[in-house]
């Protein structure tokens, strides 16, 4: 099968590209709006890109046709978010804290979550995450009807027992990652996993 993403098959390229390009890791982004109000949303287009500095993107899209979501409308205006990750244990907070609502209300107060607060920015992490990113924001591109925020990570928090203290890689067996798979509601778990060397 062949799909002309410019063309015929452009309204086609969500469905497309969301349930090919997998797995994909989930950003559980929390911000703060004006007033202080803590919100928490996830976005699974989203990676790291680099590390001289540390960086990473992720693609919070619109409410409706030109109107962003808070998150891009909390960073715009502060600058200002934690990634925080999403293993198996918080895959259930994280889905629930989906649904559209109202600008000014909080996620974090409707599902209960606890906060931990950031080290060196203001909005506060979410403290079941196995790891958190604070976050300062570099750039937002606008490339048509898409919205690309590239941040600058500052900090990394992890929760005990994920990274080796001595060699700082990951116990596999401490932290277990889901990840994003078809549309509309396929995620999967990463406690199946393999090594491969890599050729010298």
């Amino acid at each position: 099968m062949e799909f002309d993403l410019t063309g015929e098959h452009q309204r086609y390229a969500y469905k497309l590209l969301a349930g090919l390009v997998t797995p994909r890791p989930i950003a559980w982004v929390t911000t703060l709006d004006e007033g202080g109000t803590v919100n928490a949303a996830p976005f699974s287009f989203f990676n790291v890109f680099g590390t001289r500095p540390p960086i990473l993107g992720f693609a919070p899209g619109d409410k409706e046709p030109g109107i962003p979501k808070d998150t891009a409308r909390n960073i715009r205006r502060s600058g200002e978010f934690v990634v925080n990750l999403v293993d198996e244990a918080s895959a259930e907070a994280m889905n629930q804290s989906s649904r559209d609502h109202d600008y000014g209300i909080s996620e974090v107060d409707l599902l209960q979550l606890e906060t931990s607060p950031s080290t060196s920015i203001a909005p506060p992490r979410l403290t079941a995450a196995p790891v958190a990113l604070e976050c300062r924001e570099w750039s937002t591109l606008e490339i048509g009807q898409n919205r690309l925020v590239i941040g600058l990570i500052d900090r990394i928090h992890t929760q005990d027992g994920v990274l080796d203290p001595k060699t700082l890689l990951v116990n596999g067996d401490q932290f277990s990652p889901i990840g994003r798979m078809e549309v509309p509601s396929g995620y999967c778990r990463t406690q199946d996993r393999f090594q491969m060397k890599r050729p010298d």
